[in-house]
């Protein structure tokens, strides 16, 4: 008996050490290795965009090449643009249930072979499938996760830097490839005499093959952070699409968010029209307007970065708030000055425009980090304020038209600018509110 209660004994001092469950061991990366993830988040997402939208800087070409009419390249457009809206929220979804740079890495494969099957000279049918896919590979796969991964890398005190940073990159990197299919282009053309097509073919390839390399790279390179790497094990058992999206529409600090960028996105896609306002009412030359409009784009690197760290230095959302408001006030001031303003005046008026809204624009996303989102649901929040907040690229062409139509010449300008400057007021209370309810201890 006494040896049969012994073996108990060590058996039973052995028994938790048989059913212990192993423990998920994760590591807090370091600055360098956030700035260095960040780099590389940067250069593959800034290197989808130039041949999505080398419509900016070779639309004539291409409805010369390709044989297709402006109304039908707009038709391709908008294409693109309704398969951003659609997927959305299941971009979100995505993020949340894969790794972001599984779903990165395919966005760039995908948009580069795409690309590759453009430079054939296919059909406008097939053209249009061309541009459905790039609204899957610049939608679906990436904008959940990009935004999701840049959220959980930045440290909750640097949100806005990480944020900033990001949009000021990415747009260098597209103003580097762009810079470099132009060069490409001019050269084929003026050099060696290629015919336009065959240039063109030159710089769709050149944009292809960017795609292709980094596919491979942010796939080797990105590395999941601590919170995607274990936001699995937290997850509720019983947790499920459903359920997790009524959780966050119960947020309010989502509705706060999804308005906050909604009011900011609208606000930018006013500065679309600073063109035409210069050149119909101020009655600039072209090559002028070319070149002011050419600076103001050198604004984003400047204000997305300043914004991102003026911000944090502060608080990211309360400064984002106070930024709207600035930017409102610049945007309302310009078509009111007087149509023989002189260029040294109407030159620094448009790149304070564009630093502020620009700035607006880098940090918007940094509210995401207030909404008081878990890691596993976070990629299905983007989508969900991504739904309301780019829903402008619907309306504010609408409105621009309208107010044109019915107003002429700098009234209809001035009206225009008017009723998206006064919803920064709306954006203001908005952010502030999101900044109160982020500072509540039960946060």
């Amino acid at each position: 008996t006494r040896l049969c209660l012994g073996h108990f004994y060590w058996i039973s001092t052995l028994q938790p050490l048989v059913i212990k469950e192993p423990t998920i061991e994760t590591t807090t990366p370091s600055m360098r290795q956030r700035y260095f993830q960040l780099f590389i988040l940067i250069i593959a997402s800034g290197s989808i965009y130039p041949v999505v939208y080398m419509r900016q800087n070779f639309e004539g070409s291409m409805l010369e090449a390709y044989g297709i009419t402006l109304e039908q390249l707009s038709e391709c457009h908008s294409l693109l643009g309704i398969m951003f809206f659609l997927t959305y929220l299941p971009s979100g979804w995505l993020s949340d249930r894969f790794s972001s740079k599984w779903l990165l890495g395919s966005s760039m494969a995908g948009t580069g072979l795409l690309a590759l099957w453009l430079s054939t000279v296919p059909s406008f049918a097939e053209i249009k499938l061309i541009y459905i896919g790039w609204g899957i590979t610049s939608g679906l796969t990436l904008w959940g996760a990009l935004i999701k991964s840049t959220s959980l890398l930045a440290p909750h005190d640097q949100q806005g830097r990480f944020f900033g940073i990001l949009e000021s990159g990415r747009g260098i990197v597209e103003a580097m490839l762009a810079t470099i299919g132009l060069a490409i282009f001019a050269y084929l053309l003026e050099s060696v005499s290629a015919a336009k097509d065959v240039a063109l073919i030159a710089v769709v390839q050149f944009y292809a093959c960017a795609a292709l390399v980094m596919a491979p790279i942010i796939v080797w390179v990105l590395h999941n952070s601590p919170e995607e790497s274990v936001e699995k094990t937290d997850k509720p058992s019983g947790s499920g699409l459903l359920s997790d999206f009524v959780i966050l529409i119960r947020n309010p600090s989502i509705w706060l968010a999804a308005i906050t960028i909604l009011i900011g996105y609208q606000m930018f896609w006013v500065t679309y029209s600073l063109a035409g306002l210069l050149e119909s009412v101020f009655e600039l030359s072209a090559v002028t307007v070319g070149s002011i409009t050419l600076a103001r784009l050198w604004m984003r690197p400047i204000g997305g970065v300043l914004a991102g760290f003026i911000g944090d230095y502060f608080h990211v959302v309360k400064f984002l708030a106070v930024l709207m408001l600035l930017s409102g006030a610049a945007l309302a001031s310009l078509p009111l000055l007087p149509a023989t303003t002189a260029v040294a005046i109407l030159f620094p008026m448009v790149m304070l425009i564009g630093v502020l809204s620009y700035g607006v624009r880098g940090i918007f996303w940094a509210t995401l980090d207030s909404c008081n989102v878990s890691a596993s649901t976070r990629g299905l929040a983007v989508g969900m304020i991504s739904l309301i907040a780019y829903t402008p690229d619907i309306y504010v062409p609408v409105v621009q038209s309208w107010c044109m139509e019915r107003w002429s010449g700098q009234t209809g300008y001035q009206v225009y600018y008017a009723l998206f400057v006064a919803s920064s007021i709306v954006g203001f209370f908005a952010a502030h509110r999101l900044s109160a309810l982020s500072r509540k201890p039960s946060q």
